[in-house]
């Protein structure tokens, strides 16, 4: 447990904290610690929007600090100039401590990490990799329900980290001292391959799921026909095809600096996920 003194709080702006996997949990978290919170977004308000500039001002007026989780991806093009844009216009109102989600192997995301710690604010970076909840709160929520998860080539492992890890260094970073300057590099305790966190899955589950390993043409057509967004067709493609290259399959001790404490493992969010009876259903019943 952090020991680090509590910081004087204002209002925090959440960016991604209406349905976002890690803003959506930041948020809860600061209003249990009873931290005002607003909540960037389009239905938000005053509204949020990334692809509207004009909002991010009044979004961010009367805040003292920021959560950025960039859409559609902080390795995306624009990513740098948006996040350059987005600190300058949080320390002109008076919003100094910004905390940027970004991604853990990602060259193109680093240049969006440089432009906010060159933008004089006082930043603190999450970097992560894979998170467990896209099992269960994302694209591939219908292939586990399906029982048969397809995706490309598993010869590399993944540090798979938790995304209520993430929110609570998040939170660390956005509500205590010491965190400022500071780059958490997070990942769970444990590689795993793609056929083994399914695996992972299959048993909390107690169901029959199989992993296929398939190409990464296959499985990008495969999103497109089932109807996926195109943003999110490109971004998977690129970080199967460029970030699970092996770069990404070692430990660090991100969770255990920023909290003093362990991270969460697959396991034991396969059996919490389990237990809510998110994959019990078939794919017929998801929506």
């Amino acid at each position: 447990m952090s020991t680090r003194a509590n910081l004087t709080q204002g209002t925090i702006l959440v960016t991604g904290g209406a349905n976002g996997k890690t803003g959506r949990r930041v948020a809860q978290r600061l209003r249990t610690r009873g931290v005002p919170v607003r909540v960037g977004s389009r239905s938000g308000q005053p509204r949020f929007d990334w692809d509207d500039r004009a909002t991010w001002r009044p979004a961010l007026t009367g805040t003292t600090a920021a959560y950025i989780s960039y859409f559609p991806d902080i390795g995306a093009p624009g990513a740098p100039e948006a996040i350059e844009a987005f600190a300058q216009a949080a320390l002109d109102v008076g919003a100094h401590r910004l905390v940027l989600l970004s991604g853990r192997g990602e060259d193109a995301a680093q240049r969006a990490e440089q432009a906010l710690q060159d933008s004089g604010a006082a930043w603190t970076i999450v970097r992560c990799s894979w998170f467990n909840q896209n099992f269960s709160e994302n694209v591939f929520l219908g292939p586990v329900l399906a029982g048969e998860v397809a995706l490309p080539p598993d010869t590399i492992p993944e540090p798979f980290v938790d995304a209520d890890d993430v929110a609570d260094v998040a939170v660390a970073a956005l509500t205590e001292e010491g965190h400022a300057g500071q780059v958490y590099e997070l990942t769970g305790p444990r590689l795993l391959t793609w056929a083994e966190a399914v695996g992972e899955i299959a048993k909390a589950s107690g169901r029959d799921i199989r992993y296929v390993p398939i190409s990464l043409e296959q499985f990008t057509a495969g999103l497109a026909e089932a109807g996926e967004p195109e943003e999110l067709v490109s971004l998977l493609a690129y970080l199967f095809a460029e970030v699970m290259d092996g770069r990404n399959a070692s430990l660090t001790d991100g969770v255990q600096r920023a909290l003093g404490r362990e991270p969460r493992g697959f396991a034991d969010y396969a059996r919490r996920t389990a237990a809510t009876g998110v994959w019990a259903g078939e794919l017929a019943g998801h929506r």
